[in-house]
């Protein structure tokens, strides 16, 4: 089963690393995320791999031709300012007819990629993402008067489930995005939504993008201590 990895964008908040690298080449625990999160797939037996460029994409090619994989990389330009959707959109000649995975190249997961596959065709629609909770950063307070009338510790039960990406696609879900200018998350995700073609595999384990250097340093220190296993 093809992989595609969104692998392009300009990663704006990180700009103190992204200056120099893009995003998915950003190191956590010794080894760029792209690594990781193409290592959690192989793990799962899916080592067929699309990666769309965009932003310094001649790093990321550099990157794979100096290291040998035993892995199938196909490594594709899909535009310096093209959105998310428009770069999907720009692979659709390289997908074909099949069912096909989906990620960003900025968050890592131990999501049971089997089980997300599995979930996809017992639904029939045409895109399954992984819903999570992100990790709470703040505590919860209610406040009466001066008074505090609640408290209680950061949880993650108290946020909402969110995209946490790692998405089975069928092709025909590609018609629903226009253009270059196409960010995945909007109109395409929200229209298949309201055809009730979407559907969300609930993931409650180990989930984190990488969008600030907070999260890149968490990262760190999450992979540095080998208690989560992607």
């Amino acid at each position: 089963m093809k992989v595609v990895l969104l692998a392009g964008g300009f990663g704006t908040r990180l700009s103190e690393y992204t200056k120099t690298v893009p995003k998915p080449m950003i190191s956590v625990g010794g080894e760029p995320i792209l690594l990781h999160i193409m290592k959690h797939y192989a793990k799962y037996g899916f080592k067929d791999f699309y990666i769309a460029l965009g932003y310094k994409g001649k790093m990321i090619k550099k990157f794979f031709k100096k290291k040998k994989f035993k892995w199938n990389i196909n490594l594709i330009e899909t535009g310096k300012n093209t959105m998310t959707g428009g770069r999907l959109k720009r692979l659709k000649k390289y997908l074909g007819n099949e069912t096909f995975m989906m990620t960003y190249g900025d968050g890592l997961s131990n999501v049971n990629l089997k089980k997300l596959l599995k979930f996809h065709k017992k639904n029939k629609k045409l895109v399954t993402l992984t819903a999570v909770r992100p990790p709470a950063r703040f505590g919860a307070l209610k406040l009466i008067g001066q008074h505090v009338g609640y408290f209680k510790e950061k949880s993650k039960l108290d946020e909402g489930w969110i995209n946490g990406g790692f998405f089975v696609m069928e092709p025909k879900f590609l018609k629903f995005i226009k253009n270059d200018k196409t960010y995945l998350e909007r109109e395409p995700l929200e229209d298949v939504s309201k055809k009730k073609q979407l559907t969300a595999f609930r993931h409650e384990g180990f989930w984190q993008c990488m969008d600030t250097k907070r999260d890149k340093d968490l990262l760190n220190k999450i992979i540095n201590s080998k208690k989560i296993k992607f």
